[in-house]
C-alpha cells in the first residue's frame, strides 16, 4: 500500500512571488477613476498602453497629451500627467503651440476619425506636412462614437450607422479615407503605422509602436501617426466579441495592420 510523501513546505518571499507571476498591474502613470468606456471598447487598453510606456520610460514629467471633443474628451481624467484640452479638431493646432513654446516637453494627441479626419482634416495635414515633432494616437473605429454613431469619414463602404441607416454609397457619401496613408506621402511625417488591440498579440504590437513613436520624438525625427483600429461595440450593434471578429473579417481588410512608413534605418 502506497502512502503520500510529506512535502517539505519552503517559505516564500512575498514581494518576489507577486513580482515573478503577476501577469497584469494598473501603471503608476493612471489615475484611480474607472473607464467610463462601453464594455469592450478598445480606448481602455490603449489609455493603459500608453501609460506603461510612460512609466517604463520614466517620462510622466515630460511628456504633454492634448485631447480634443469625442470619446477620448475625459482622457485627463485618466491619465497621471499635464494634459490640455483642444476644441472639436484643433487638437494638433493646440499641441503645435505647446510644443513651441516648451520644446523640451514630449507632446502626443489622442483622437478620434471624427474629429482627426473630418472637422479636424485641415490641422491634421498642415501640422503632419510641417514636420511638427508630435505624436498623434488616432483611434479609427469607423464611426463617431461619443454622438451616437453616425457615419465618419473612415465608415466603410455599406456599413449601417446612424446617418448611413441603408449602409454608405459611396455613389453619394464617397470612400472611407486611408489617413495614414494620406500622411504617409507627407515629407515632414518621419513615422506612420497602424495598429490594433483586438488581439493579445496585436496589443503587444501596439504598445512597441507607441514607444517607438515617442523615441522617435526624443530624437526631434519630426511628426509620427500611430493609428489603433478598434471597436465600437455600442453603435456597431454588437457584443464584444462579435465587434472584435468585425475587426478581423471586415476593417484590417481595407485598413491593412503594420508599418506604413518608417525613418531610414529604424
Amino acid at each position: 500500500m502506497s502512502t503520500i510523501p510529506n512535502f517539505i513546505e519552503i517559505p516564500v518571499n512575498p514581494e518576489i512571488a507577486q513580482k515573478e507571476f503577476e501577469v497584469y498591474s494598473k501603471p503608476s502613470t493612471l489615475t484611480d477613476k474607472p473607464f467610463h468606456y462601453c464594455p469592450g471598447c478598445g480606448h481602455s487598453t490603449v489609455h493603459k498602453l500608453l501609460m506603461e510606456v510612460v512609466e517604463e520610460m520614466g517620462i510622466q514629467g515630460d511628456i504633454v497629451g492634448v485631447a480634443p471633443v469625442g470619446c477620448s474628451v475625459f482622457a485627463y481624467d485618466y491619465l497621471d500627467i499635464d494634459m490640455q484640452q483642444a476644441a472639436h479638431g484643433r487638437a494638433l493646432a493646440v499641441a503645435t503651440g505647446i510644443r513651441r513654446m516648451l520644446p523640451d516637453k514630449l507632446v502626443f494627441t489622442y483622437q478620434g476619425d471624427g474629429d482627426l479626419a473630418a472637422i479636424g482634416t485641415a490641422e491634421t495635414l498642415h501640422a503632419a506636412n510641417r514636420g511638427e515633432n508630435i505624436l498623434t494616437i488616432f483611434i479609427n473605429n469607423a464611426v463617431y462614437g461619443m454622438t451616437s454613431g453616425q457615419m465618419a469619414p473612415t465608415t466603410l463602404e455599406k456599413m449601417v450607422t446612424t446617418t448611413s441607416p441603408f449602409g454608405r454609397d459611396v455613389s453619394t457619401q464617397g470612400y472611407p479615407l486611408k489617413i495614414s496613408e494620406l500622411l504617409a506621402m507627407l515629407p515632414g511625417v518621419t513615422y506612420v503605422t497602424r495598429q490594433s488591440v483586438h488581439t493579445t498579440a496585436n496589443v503587444r504590437k501596439t504598445k512597441k509602436a507607441l514607444r517607438k513613436a515617442i523615441e522617435l520624438q526624443q530624437e526631434g525625427k519630426g511628426f509620427c501617426l500611430v493609428e489603433v483600429v478598434s471597436n465600437c461595440p455600442s453603435n456597431w450593434k454588437m457584443t464584444p466579441l462579435q465587434s472584435q471578429q468585425f475587426i478581423q473579417e471586415k476593417m484590417i481588410p481595407f485598413y491593412p495592420l503594420g508599418d506604413i512608413k518608417t525613418p531610414e534605418g529604424k
